[in-house]
């Protein structure tokens, strides 16, 4: 699959995962997209190297589960940061 191919996936990824979780993630869209590449780029490394996922096509139900299911760990990871540092 191609760069830019992995940017879109990415960015849908990312808006999924937005959807998917409940409660408010500090940042906007835009932060939320950004955070759904680096998670789709996250959940395809995990998927590729721990459950031998292959990642050759951008309609492969697969690879859109582990981009999501990435973009959804990025997210809760970036709302656990941010949570805690505007408390302190």
């Amino acid at each position: 699959m191609g760069f830019i191919a992995f940017l879109i996936l990415g960015l849908i990824a990312g808006a999924i995962a937005k959807a998917i979780l409940p409660g408010r993630q500090g940042g906007g869209w835009i932060a939320t997209l950004v955070l759904g590449v680096i998670g789709a780029l996250l959940g395809g490394w995990i998927g590729g190297a721990v459950f031998g996922v292959p990642l050759d096509t951008f309609w492969s139900i697969q690879t859109w589960l582990v981009a999501i299911i990435g973009s959804i760990i990025v997210l809760v990871i970036y709302g656990f940061v941010t949570r805690k540092s505007s408390r302190a």
